[in-house]
């Protein structure tokens, strides 16, 4: 076999393939094996068949068509191979010259991986949010916990914002009650926002035993997305009655014995929380200021490819758990369908291109995976998933998806080398040090989760060659 590389631009490769016949007879072998399985001859076993007899009843061009299905795979393999090249996706094949006992020649375009340099990134400098926890944060924060154990109490009056109102609910469209449009003993919060829009102003200034009716746009069910006439009868009103902020509530809703134990906890707490936050700007800052520093030269295929995987994974899962349609969502995010494309472009560019220069850095400076950092991420990315460890990582390898793991945690270790050679300084002038110890003893350091949210989790760019077919 022989082959030949032609780079058609920077992200795309044109292979001329030439197969003397005489490699193809193990495909052809294999061809004339596998008819034999699946055809009957009177007066022939099955599976005895000769080929001539196979070329009469069924015809020669049959057979060469199984065994250059079977071989194209093998020799296209090969030819990357030869060229070493770092391919994406599944190429297109042209076959240009085949006849019975001749050589076969075809062509495959694929994309490749550009090739990259990675200039000397010691220099980056970004500035981050700095760690201010206010006295009106910790009372926010208090206040919540507050709102978690206040009590209700049947009032006879009307309701008002703030209360829980026990009600029930009878969606109808188009005059017809939906079978799943109701629901009944349902305890709700006015002014929480966590049922129906529209049912705030309807259960406002009701009594138990009275009725309403308001119009709202249902957001999931059969009807999700449609508008219906929702009956609501109030069948209990309740107001709700805070805790008194004093000792006997920190110890009602904490492990501690004073009030100001538990503001101070929750102070640090909170500080933690910004410090992350503080960490995650940091790494996402300083990716961003990397990828200014380098031209990626964007495989179109593959960016087409993404873009339409993540429009299929809006449509197809995103958008029926949430009730939308294409239209309410574009009025939702308040675009045209043409800003959201635009965005949507912009979103996979940067994806395609974070993992090409972070995959680049791993190469670079020879990083690796550990088990243990393997086995950490598959942890974090289990519990996002809402599986246990063992079915997730089951999950992963049945479906063939351990390399991808690998990739993420080599691309976190990557972005975390540039992050530490960064200076990152906050907004009031001071160095921030990444490798600081929290309270708990854990590191606060760059992590593979900045560069998972600007890849592109789609349509992975590592993806493998391919198996053609023609």
């Amino acid at each position: 076999m022989k082959s030949a590389v032609e780079n058609l631009n920077p992200t795309r490769v044109r292979l001329t393939v030439e197969v003397p016949f005489e490699e193809l007879k193990p495909s052809l072998d294999a061809a004339y094996k596998k008819i034999n399985q699946q055809v009957t001859v009177p007066g022939f076993r099955k599976g005895k068949i000769p080929a001539r007899i196979i070329d009469q009843r069924f015809g020669r061009g049959a057979v060469l068509e199984e065994a250059i299905n079977d071989a194209l795979p093998k020799f296209y393999t090969e030819a990357v191979n030869s060229g070493e090249l770092d391919v994406l996706g599944q190429p297109e094949i042209d076959i240009t010259e085949f006849n019975d006992n001749e050589e076969l020649k075809f062509t495959a375009e694929v994309d490749v991986r550009p090739a990259l340099e990675i200039p000397d990134y010691s220099g980056i400098e970004v500035t981050v949010d700095a760690i201010e926890v206010s006295d009106e944060d910790i009372d926010k924060s208090i206040e919540q916990l507050r709102d978690r154990f206040a009590s209700t109490t049947p009032v006879e009056r009307a309701a008002a914002d703030g209360d829980v109102v026990v009600v029930d609910l009878e969606a109808s469209v188009e005059g017809k009650v939906l079978e799943d449009g109701v629901a009944k003993g349902i305890s709700y919060t006015i002014g929480s926002g966590q049922l129906l829009d529209g049912i705030d102003e309807a259960v406002i200034g009701l009594e138990a035993g009275g009725s309403a009716t308001f119009s709202s746009e249902l957001k999931g069910g059969s009807a999700a997305g449609r508008t219906a006439e929702v009956k609501v009868d109030v069948t209990a009103v309740q107001a709700r009655e805070l805790p008194e902020l004093d000792d006997d509530f920190a110890q009602l809703a904490s492990e501690f014995d004073t009030l100001d134990e538990l503001r101070a906890d929750t102070a640090r707490r909170l500080e933690r929380m910004k410090k992350y936050d503080q960490a995650t700007q940091a790494q996402e800052k300083v990716l961003d200021a990397l990828l200014e520093l380098i031209d990626v030269p964007m495989p179109e295929k593959l960016l087409k490819d993404e873009i339409e995987t993540r429009k299929q994974n809006l449509e197809q899962h995103q958008f029926p758990m949430m009730g939308l349609t294409w239209e309410s969502f574009l009025e939702r995010e308040g675009k045209t369908a043409e800003e959201y494309d635009a965005q949507l472009e912009e979103q996979a560019k940067k994806g395609i291109k974070t993992q090409f220069v972070l995959d680049e850095l791993v190469k670079k400076e020879q990083l690796s995976v550990s088990q243990e950092e393997l086995t950490e991420h598959l942890m974090r990315r289990a519990a996002s998933s809402g599986m246990s460890p063992d079915q997730f990582a089951q999950a992963v390898v049945e479906s063939g998806q351990v390399p991808m793991l690998v990739g993420e945690v080599a691309r976190g270790k990557a972005l975390a080398a540039v992050v530490e050679a960064a200076k990152v300084v906050d907004s009031n002038g001071d160095t921030v040090d990444l490798e600081d110890e929290d309270e708990d003893g854990e590191t606060v350091e760059a992590t593979s989760e900045a560069a998972e949210a600007a890849e592109a989790p789609e349509q992975s760019a590592e993806a493998a060659e391919e198996t053609p077919e023609v």
